[in-house]
């Protein structure tokens, strides 16, 4: 059989030509602490947009996430930073490890919920914050009242029935501690709010190493009281858990999930795909189902259970401070409290 130069010239043109169709599925490495359960349907939906761009996820809890991407600074895996606290992200700014980014949607996004620089390290997609669950059968059975506030909880009658996350590993538990040193002192350990801490471990029956399960273990009725945060407190109650959410009056401690490149990412173009549409209404319209407030406004609906002042009460959070200030009050929370924490696995 003869073939012209030619033909298989045209033939080489054509398999080249499937290979590159082939090879043109980038992989984004993306680092995250976003509940597992939200991870499908966001991915899906940037698939309709993007479908040529596959997520390869690494997913823990947000001290575990942000530990890990601190170590590997020298040998950095990650190409994307997606739904990891702002406290996070503002370290991660000041290590020099993200790549500025100006995400087609900026505009669209309220100041607050972004990083102040131009263009920024990173943009916020959510606000996450505190709420007890508390379990109200078994508080009846205990004859144990409901809480309005964060002090209630260190009375007698709460003893040994409060669980909340610990702040070294979780993003729920390092705002919580943030909030509480913002509002009562902080003073390099000797201030009011390192004072309500020692009351509330009194009272701790145990730091969980997840910000979702203090609030699961109050649903199961293993105890009355988890400190967590309200995406899971209104999923746990939607599904029938007989818990009451209690935003406690004296402020509510919280973080933004946000978005950031990591600097020396070789993907930087898909990177910036995924920053824009991880920053787009479409985007916000999938947070909003899940969480009271979106980085850019108007766009969640009302959820049930959460109070309208919602985001009035939330406590006014300094992240640049949170990231500074984080290896020294880690280091006093653990030294005083780490005992009751959890068995890590």
């Amino acid at each position: 059989m003869h073939f012209s130069v030619k033909t298989i010239a045209t033939a080489l043109i054509g398999l080249a030509a499937t290979g590159a169709a082939f090879a043109q599925k980038t992989q984004l490495t993306v680092y995250t602490a976003l509940e597992t359960d939200q991870l499908k349907a966001y991915q899906t939906a940037f698939n309709k947009v993007e479908p040529d761009i596959e997520i390869k996820w690494v997913r823990d809890s947000t001290g575990v996430i942000t530990a890990k991407l601190l170590a590997e600074k020298a040998n950095p895996q990650a190409d994307v930073v997606w739904g990891v606290a702002a406290s996070s992200m503002a370290l991660f700014d000041k290590q020099g490890m993200l790549e500025p980014y100006a995400p087609l949607n900026l505009d669209a996004v309220m100041p607050q919920y972004r990083d102040k620089k131009n263009p920024p390290a990173w943009v916020g997609m959510d606000v996450f914050g505190a709420v007890v669950c508390f379990n109200t059968v078994e508080a009846k059975k205990k004859n144990i009242p409901v809480p309005t506030s964060w002090k209630d909880l260190t009375k007698p009658e709460y003893k040994g029935q409060v669980v909340m996350p610990n702040p070294a590993s979780s993003g729920t538990g390092y705002f919580d501690v943030a909030a509480w040193l913002q509002l009562w002192g902080d003073d390099n350990g000797k201030g009011g709010g390192w004072k309500y801490m020692d009351a509330l471990h009194d009272n701790i029956a145990q730091y969980t190493h997840s910000g979702s399960k203090p609030c699961n273990m109050a649903a199961a009725g293993e105890y009355v009281a988890g400190i967590s945060f309200e995406y899971r407190g209104y999923t746990n109650k939607a599904k029938g858990a007989p818990i009451e959410l209690v935003f406690p009056k004296e402020g509510l401690g919280w973080d933004l999930e946000a978005i950031g490149i990591y600097k020396g990412t070789r993907k930087l173009e898909a990177a910036k795909k995924l920053a824009n549409w991880a920053t787009s209404k479409d985007a916000m319209l999938l947070y909003g189902k899940n969480f009271a407030l979106t980085a850019q406004p108007g766009v969640a609906p009302k959820l049930a259970g959460i109070p309208d002042d919602y985001e009035a009460r939330l406590v006014k959070m300094d992240f640049e401070k949170s990231a500074v200030n984080r290896e020294r009050i880690l280091a006093e929370w653990t030294r005083r409290y780490d005992a009751k924490s959890e068995a890590k696995k």
